[in-house]
């Protein structure tokens, strides 16, 4: 898999917001930001809900809750690997990533939603989805 580094290209008018949700999207899988709840709750919606790719449905105080003791939140555990990295703004303060991740030996197909508020505050995770991609798929 081709690590994604977080840098859009082009000149679009969405590029600048693309850009600050690819950046949070990769601050969450840091294991400092994982293992504190401060730093997790700056990047998440208090609208938040995940649907992950174990079908768990979380929500903003589920996940801040969980996030700590999840894989990858010590440094020791799994890292996840994104690749293939792509973004839309779909509306002012709206933007939409898609992505893979790779920990473990597990593949997931990603798919986050980052708002801010009336579109000019801290881009913040609204809604992310995760699906397994079974061994031997495309």
């Amino acid at each position: 898999m081709e690590e994604t580094t977080g840098e859009t290209t082009g000149a679009g008018p969405g590029d600048e917001a693309v850009a600050r949700a690819v950046a949070g999207e990769l601050r969450l899988m840091e294991p400092a930001v994982r293992a504190s709840r401060a730093a997790a709750a700056e990047l998440l919606d208090p609208e938040f809900v995940e649907v992950g790719a174990s079908g768990r449905r979380w929500t903003y105080a589920g996940m801040l809750d969980a996030l700590p003791r999840m894989a990858g939140a010590d440094g020791e555990g799994p890292r996840y690997r994104p690749s293939t990295m792509a973004g839309v703004l779909l509306a002012p303060g709206l933007v939409h990533l898609t992505y893979e991740t790779e920990a473990g030996g597990r593949r997931v197909r990603r798919s986050s939603l980052w708002r801010s508020e009336g579109g000019t505050g801290p881009l913040r995770l609204l809604y992310h989805q995760g699906t397994p991609v079974p061994d031997g798929a495309g």
